[in-house]
């Protein structure tokens, strides 16, 4: 694999490296994406075609362990990829039936096409050269395309192309979870248009979403079509000539019934494949399209990381575009590339919004939208609860219910295992951070007077109400809970699953009740008095707000912040006896079920979890918050928590070392970087070893945006200011990005050498203040500082 800012490139054929490269090639525009799969490779062992609709859901019943257990799923769509070739009366060529001579597949970033070139031996000496273009289309969202050129380099041959569309997918690509039931496609109907085109029809089994995929095949040659079991053809006859290039175009539609301003899905695709220009004028307009997205994510970092930032840049922006502006849907962990954790919506927005809050706010705010569409969902797991607010699931799909599976496997033991994830309820101090943060760097305050302050108010209510007073400590308590490590869902030998005073749960519940009390108080006063009537709000709830927000408890030991209460009574694990053992323990959890133990009994984390307080708030702010509940977390008392959780986590998230770089980059900048590298190659590389191939890591990828955005500038949006502490690593100590802010388009930032250039563009409305440790400054729209900063 080679790399450049402008391509991503794979020149061999490995099967073994396929599944890998799919994710990483997908091709997507916000609305669909199609994993980077060959098209004339059928779903195996090696190969993973799958088209993924953003908020396609699906609902389904299976019997596993004995019990029948009900998960909702993204739906594999029909594939739209077939496109198989061969010798005139011969077998069907694959790279891994025929001989392959040299294979190349290359992302070309800037211009969002995938690059397909496969020389293979025919026979004879001779040579069949195949070269494909691929696009998911990023200026008209319902459309794709793929270009398919055949050339021989001796001897005239005759090639039999068929194109296809395929029904009869299933739900396969994640092997776990092949136990499962996922056939979630129903009603397969197929067939020919008058202009030989063709069309095929289905529904999913529960949720009855109808689907509308229309193919246009073009050749030169008469196109043939046919009707298959479940599929639909389109045949055709080449001769191919040395010196003379054969091409087949492909374009095809896909609508659902989801989707705005259409009443048949089925005519809304053959229509608009009809209407379709061809390939050419496509490949232009689908450039000009990401041309436009490059500007506004205008991205500029050398060397091997500025390669790997722009691979995750232009991941995240097929995940979501501004098309998602358009559409009812959530942050998908796993972007539109796989169907790991089954396409769910979890926290990992937090790590995601930050970055598109500075350049497609639009997306935020649909982002936003998804969460308050679900806001009574939340509410009415709240009341389950025998609580007051709003509840959001830790795992979310079509509808806000908890998707959290009851079950898990581990691979390493075979076994079934109970899942207790739901109880991870700082999801919604997630979504309130992302409210207060869209808003602080948008200027949006229509959106914070109406349904950002109703989310605020209903996850604060919650807080204050699972909080209870302990008499003996004098302070509130949250039990019963799980914090972001996952390693941990109980105490040793407990009955029941939960832990007390999850630092980073109440922590951040105290910070929820603090903003939200904030936002009451600066509201319109006729849109407060709306909302206090409309939620009975009334000043008892408030002051009791008020108490639990400064009396939460957070637990210590040892000196340090306790990652929840009795955490340093826990055993502490021979790390390198089990490091001898076993190499990578990323999934430490796995390695002690299947010895018959568990990581309930040590002190091992998987992720970040006191830490991701330091991901969050920067270290003013962090100080802030722990005076405000009475306590004192001076730069010592942080430097020795920083320490002692470094020694004690396994990093078995791809969120890990983002977080960990993070925060060395303030604490320990020597050591900052190899977390950070950790982060940008942990797809790329695939680090959790196998996963990537299920699906990309969306909000380990944005965040290693953020982390040169906002991270190592210390780039906050706050009180009407743009706030800057740079803390430049020497690996990463000079590049330039640009964003928006309220109301400014572009305004750039550049990190070189110890100086700091900022340019504000001639366009916008107000004068925009930076404020930085040291000084403050003004700039008007037009103009342009340098600042020197200090060592």
């Amino acid at each position: 694999m080679t790399a450049t800012p402008s391509t991503w490139d794979y020149d061999h054929y490995d099967p073994a490296e396929e599944r890998l490269r799919e994710s990483l090639c997908t091709l997507g525009n916000g609305y669909f994406a199609t994993r980077g799969a060959l098209p004339e490779c059928a779903a195996d062992d090696v190969h993973y075609p799958g088209t993924y609709v953003a908020g396609c859901y699906n609902r389904l019943t299976s019997t596993v362990a004995g019990r029948e257990v009900e998960n909702e799923d993204m739906v594999n769509l029909p594939n739209w990829l077939p496109l198989r070739f061969r010798l005139a009366g011969g077998d069907w060529l694959t790279p891994d039936t025929a001989e392959v001579l040299d294979h190349r597949q290359t992302v070309h970033l800037d211009s969002g096409v995938l690059e397909r070139r496969t020389h293979f031996g025919i026979g004879d000496g001779r040579v069949l050269v195949v070269r494909q273009l691929r696009l998911v289309h990023m200026a008209d969202p319902h459309l794709a395309a793929l270009r398919t050129e055949f050339t021989v380099d001796a001897g005239a041959v005759d090639l039999e192309v068929e194109s296809a569309l395929d029904g009869g997918v299933t739900n396969s690509g994640v092997p776990r979870y092949r136990d499962l039931d996922g056939r979630h496609l129903t009603h397969v109907h197929t067939g020919v248009t008058d202009d030989s085109g063709v069309w095929l029809r289905c529904r999913t089994r529960t949720s009855d979403i109808r689907i509308g995929l229309a193919a246009r095949t073009t050749a030169g040659a008469p196109v043939a079509p046919a009707r298959e079991h479940l599929r639909v053809t389109q045949r055709v006859t080449l001769r191919a000539r040395p010196g003379r290039t054969a091409t087949v175009d492909k374009v095809v539609a896909l609508h659902t019934s989801r989707d705005p301003a259409i009443s048949d899905p089925l005519q809304a695709a053959v229509d608009r494949v009809t209407d379709a220009p061809g390939f050419d004028d496509l490949l232009r307009t689908h450039r000009t399209a990401w041309g436009q997205l490059w500007r506004r994510a205008e991205l500029d970092v050398p060397g091997e990381a500025g390669s790997i930032l722009r691979l995750h840049l232009f991941h995240v922006l097929q995940t979501l575009s501004p098309h998602t502006a358009d559409l009812d849907v959530g942050v998908p962990a796993r972007g539109l590339h796989g169907e790991a954790y089954r396409g769910h919506v979890f926290w990992d927005e937090l790590f995601v919004l930050p970055y598109l809050n500075l350049h497609f706010p639009e997306v935020s705010r649909a982002l936003l939208h998804y969460r308050h569409r679900r806001l009574e969902r939340a509410r009415a797991a709240a009341r389950a609860t025998g609580r007051r607010g709003a509840l959001y699931p830790w795992q979310s799909g079509s509808d806000g219910r908890e998707e959290t599976q009851q079950l898990h496997l581990n691979p390493h033991s075979g076994r079934w295992l109970p899942d207790h994830s739901h109880l991870q309820h700082h999801v919604g101090s997630a979504i309130a951070y992302n409210v207060w943060q869209y808003c602080e760097a948008s200027g949006d305050a229509e959106f914070l007077h109406t349904k950002g302050a109703e989310m605020l108010l209903q996850i604060a209510r919650f807080w204050a109400d699972s909080a209870t007073w302990d008499a003996r400590l004098g302070r509130h308590r949250i039990r019963g809970v799980v914090g972001p490590d996952e390693y941990h869902e109980a105490y040793p030998g407990a009955d029941r699953p939960g832990l007390d005073d999850n630092a980073y749960t109440n922590v951040t519940a105290a910070w929820v009740l603090a903003r939200a009390l904030e936002v009451l108080r600066d509201l319109p006063e006729p849109r407060r008095r709306e909302l206090v009537e409309r939620t009975a709000l009334d000043d008892t709830e408030l002051e009791q707000w008020e108490s639990v927000s400064r009396t939460l408890h957070v637990p210590f030991h040892q000196g340090v912040v306790s990652q929840f209460e009795g955490y340093g009574d826990l055993a502490e694990l021979d790390w390198a006896g089990y490091r001898e053992r076993y190499g990578d323990i990323r999934r430490l959890d796995r390695v002690l079920e299947a010895e018959g133990d568990s990581p309930n009994n040590y002190q091992a984390s998987k992720q970040a979890d006191v830490l991701m307080l330091g991901y969050l708030f920067s270290p003013d702010e962090l100080r802030s918050l722990f005076d405000r509940l009475g306590y004192r977390l001076d730069e010592e008392t942080w430097q020795r928590t920083v320490d002692y959780y470094l020694a004690r986590t396994s990093h078995g998230s791809t969120l890990s070392g983002l977080v960990h770089g993070w925060i060395l980059a303030r604490a320990r900048r020597a050591e900052a970087w190899a977390y950070c590298l950790e982060a940008l190659k942990g797809d790329v590389a695939d680090l959790q070893g196998g996963t990537t191939g299920e699906g990309i890591h969306l909000g380990a990828m944005a965040g290693t945006l953020d982390l040169v955005q906002r991270g190592l500038t210390g780039l906050e949006t706050r009180s009407g200011a743009l706030w800057l502490n740079p803390v430049p690593l020497p690996e990463l100590s000079s590049y330039g990005f640009s964003v928006r802010y309220q109301g400014h388009w572009g305004v750039r930032f550049r990190l070189e050498h110890g100086r700091l250039e900022i340019a504000v563009p001639d366009s916008g409305p107000l004068p925009i203040d930076v404020r930085l440790p040291d000084r403050e400054v003004r700039l008007e729209p037009g103009d342009t500082c340098r600042l020197a900063l200090p060592d």
